[in-house]
């Protein structure tokens, strides 16, 4: 909680409240938004990228606190989960992951809307495992279809890399490979993806995993409402949604505090549009916020984007009928 500080205006009363005089550490709520913090990186040195996003929750938590009240909102911090290294040696991403997937699976379970902020990529192994497990105990506990979960993903990256250790390029292949385990569909559609960030290969898995996914070239202006058609069409499909937003996705004068600086990217107008879209849903359970690296940011720009798109997606969800 000791991030969660900033301006006062007394002389503004009730309306001049900001996030950081309301949000409460977790205790036994169970409904509102729950903030986590995944204070990892070890998929990015695995992955051979920039490190330095396991300081990205306290980045993000630090632009939030000053956010203004709109409405009403429960907003709760639920901590950290850190990754350590281990007894053998090990620099225990895998752990962290299972961490974050159980810490996930119980806020669901108490009506709590998760929002997740990292840290690497990595997380959406996790991030995905704790929606999987809350909705295969609900499938088993009372017969309901196979949870048609769809992932949508804001990223240059399609992040399906095959590799002999996880990493924060893998995670999407690894939870492909588990709804193939559990007989599920793996609905994921990635939007922003870079021709000059992706090798051929990554492409032919996409295909041939039944992926979804548009170009970076394909999301500008004269695009956008094609774009947003697109994302209609994919979320029609699915019956819940993990969306998963890795900031570089946006053009490095934009965000340029992440593993991988975009060389386009795409405009934050059209990702904010695609944010509000699948938050207005109805759908979305469950939503992450990936590469937010202070170590190479300026002058807190991606910290200051990743917490204005933090915050639009809580006001979406806080606003939906019958919402947290």
């Amino acid at each position: 909680m000791a991030t969660w500080q900033g301006r006062v205006d007394e002389a503004e009363g009730e309306l001049g409240r900001r996030w950081h005089q309301v949000v409460k550490p977790l205790a036994d709520e169970s409904d509102g938004i729950a903030f986590v913090g995944f204070a990892c990186d070890a998929g990015v040195a695995r992955n051979h990228g920039r490190t330095g996003a396991g300081d990205g929750p306290a980045a993000i938590r630090a632009m939030l606190s000053n956010m203004p009240m709109r409405g009403r909102m429960r907003l709760f911090d639920a901590g950290d989960v850190r990754c350590h290294p281990t007894a053998c040696g090990d620099d225990g991403l895998e752990q962290a992951q299972e961490a974050l997937a159980s810490t996930l699976d119980s806020l669901l379970d108490r009506g709590l809307f998760p929002l997740v902020l990292g840290g690497g990529h990595e997380m959406a192994y996790g991030s995905f495992g704790g929606l999987a497990r809350h909705l295969a105990r609900r499938h088993a506990e009372d017969g309901t279809p196979a949870p048609r979960i769809g992932i949508i993903n804001l990223d240059a990256h399609f992040d399906l890399r095959m590799a002999d250790r996880a990493s924060s390029g893998t995670p999407f292949r690894q939870i492909a490979q588990d709804c193939a385990a559990r007989a599920w569909p793996f609905n994921y559609c990635c939007l922003g993806v870079s021709e000059f960030a992706n090798t051929e290969a990554l492409f032919a898995r996409a295909r041939s995993l039944g992926a979804v996914w548009r170009r970076d070239v394909d999301m500008g202006a004269p695009h956008f409402a094609q774009t947003l058609e697109q994302l209609a069409a994919f979320m029609a499909g699915v019956d819940h949604v993990y969306l998963t937003l890795c900031l570089d996705v946006l053009p490095a004068s934009v965000a340029p505090g992440v593993s991988a600086p975009a060389a386009r990217g795409v405009a934050l107008e059209l990702v904010e549009s695609i944010v509000d879209a699948v938050a207005r849903s109805g759908k979305l359970r469950i939503a992450d916020i990936a590469e937010m690296n202070p170590a190479f940011d300026i002058d807190a720009h991606t910290a200051r984007v990743a917490a204005r798109l933090a915050a639009r997606v809580v006001a979406e969800v806080a606003a939906e009928p019958g919402s947290p």
